[in-house]
């Protein structure tokens, strides 16, 4: 395996591209960070759009045989009511990165249809799993490792579903070898929804952490209240989660520790 470094956008993205002449792309490269793309919209546009762009038009021009997974968010549905959401639901993002994650979905739409490239879009509902920081779980660890009160926004009545990194790459490849790529969009999570009250208290047992919890009652700009996706159109490709959120938090929380605590 060769690894190439570039910072994108790069004009020297089209010339790898001309060279390495690849069948499949896992698009990836993007801001994963809602406050982020609050605070600095311009930036988090700059490297989830024009990348996009730029990386599309190259496969376009250089390596049309290229098959792209590209890699979204559940942060293009925002806030609905009705769960489990599926990929035809109305699409309705509250953030700056939901904004830009469904005009590069369209992106990916536009490049197969006009231009026949082929690709298709998964949109990841929250990613958990050791070395991934910047997400609710990291949050609840760090806090409640280094502090003797763990001081959360929200309310905690607050929903996710989590599916784990290794449950992503395991997707992922599957995508590779069996979706048609004819801009379909494919939902991945584990298809349970947790609240974040749970999410604590299942974190706290695992640490054997006893400390006090304060909800702030302050929801963040960008953050929807309630997620659960609805899976079937992966687990049609072969797709079912295998890590379930106890042992996957049972590993993520000691990779955590050694993190902060040496």
């Amino acid at each position: 395996m060769r690894y190439h470094q570039l910072t994108l956008p790069s004009p020297d993205l089209a010339i790898l591209i001309e060279q390495l002449q690849p069948q499949v792309c896992i698009h990836c490269a993007a801001r994963a960070s809602v406050p982020l793309s609050v605070s600095e919209p311009k930036a988090d546009f700059t490297d989830g759009v024009v990348v996009t762009f730029n990386l599309l038009d190259a496969l376009r021009l250089h390596a049309p045989q290229c098959r792209v997974i590209y890699l979204s968010s559940a942060a293009v549905y925002g806030n609905h009511k009705t769960l489990p959401v599926n990929e035809s639901h109305s699409l309705n993002p509250i953030s700056p990165y939901g904004y830009h994650k469904l005009i590069c979905e369209q992106l990916c739409r536009e490049f197969f249809q006009v231009y026949g490239l082929l690709t298709a879009t998964v949109r990841i509902f929250s990613a958990y799993g050791p070395g991934l920081r910047r997400q609710v779980i990291w949050d609840i660890c760090h806090k409640a490792l280094t502090n003797p009160v763990l001081n959360l926004q929200g309310t905690g009545n607050e929903s996710r579903d989590f599916i784990h990194s290794r449950d992503i790459a395991k997707a992922l490849y599957l995508l590779t070898e069996k979706a048609p790529c004819h801009a379909d969009v494919y939902n991945l999570a584990s298809g349970t929804e947790t609240s974040i009250k749970e999410l604590v208290n299942l974190i706290l047992e695992q640490l054997k952490l006893d400390i006090p919890v304060h909800f702030e009652g302050t929801i963040p700009i960008g953050n929807p209240l309630n997620w659960k996706a609805d899976i079937n159109c992966l687990k049609k490709l072969g797709f079912l989660p295998e890590v379930t959120l106890d042992r996957g938090i049972s590993v993520y929380t000691q990779w955590c520790r050694a993190e902060l605590m040496g």
